[in-house]
């Protein structure tokens, strides 16, 4: 199975701006997930995809594959599909954030081998137990998913809700990291917004609400991606540790 992992790097964020391009520990926040991805054995090719020249250079100066792509696209599911769109021979799409440098390489193969003898299989996410600090907070995604593994819905409400907290019950955060077939993707990103992705603005309810079933692997990798000034701080603070630990 030839697999290809497109990392989407916007340089405008209302919060972070030049997010991709922010130092942590001396590279570019967007050098450290591409070297995260390459220590993953299953994709055989990463390709960063942006909108902006100063990441496009940034990407080619530390040897990176990246491409320019299209300024307009509403979604990160629009930008991926111009991507694949020019990748034919390619079996499967992972897609990484690259707002993700802690983001572990078993995690990514992991979710590709979820693909293995699985000709049905056509889209598949992560996720990992929630920590309590997260239920209220919107911007953490959480997921619920069927006794087979295959998620019912994603919310930034906290779902399900415990009115029997007891020893079934169990919080799960979403990890905004896919894989999907690349015939689907391209299918996916020709669907019509869906009213519950509109309101939650969440992508992957369209798939859900279109029909499709998405395979979610748990994991015990806890993401920290970077959204925030505080986000940025205490990711610093991980690789300032990792690098005094290393000495």
């Amino acid at each position: 199975m030839n697999v290809a992992c497109i990392i989407p790097a916007r340089y405008a964020s209302t919060r972070l701006p030049g997010k991709p391009l922010l130092d942590i520990a001396g590279k570019p926040m967007i050098q450290h997930v591409v070297e995260r991805v390459r220590q993953a054995r299953r994709p055989s090719r990463i390709i960063v995809a942006t909108d902006d020249a100063r990441v496009f250079s940034a990407v080619q100066s530390f040897g990176g594959e990246v491409l320019m792509t299209s300024a307009n696209h509403p979604t990160g599911t629009d930008r991926l599909a111009e991507v694949a769109s020019v990748l034919p021979d390619v079996d499967l799409i992972l897609n990484v954030q690259g707002d993700e440098p802690l983001i572990p390489p078993q995690a990514l193969d992991a979710l590709v081998d979820a693909f293995t003898d699985r000709p049905d299989l056509q889209m598949a996410t992560l996720m990992t137990p929630m920590a309590e600090e997260e239920y209220e907070n919107p911007a953490a995604v959480k997921v619920v998913v069927s006794l087979d593994g295959h998620a019912l819905y994603f919310s930034r409400s906290l779902i399900p809700f415990p009115r029997n907290r007891g020893a079934q019950w169990r919080c799960f955060k979403h990890i905004g990291v896919y894989a999907y077939r690349r015939n689907f993707l391209l299918q996916f990103a020709s669907l019509t917004p869906s009213p519950l992705e509109i309101t939650e603005s969440l992508e992957q309810l369209r798939a859900l609400e279109h029909g499709y079933r998405i395979r979610v692997i748990e994991t015990p990798f806890r993401s920290i991606g970077v959204d925030t000034p505080e986000d940025l701080e205490q990711v610093r603070q991980l690789f300032r540790k990792a690098q005094e630990e290393s000495i």
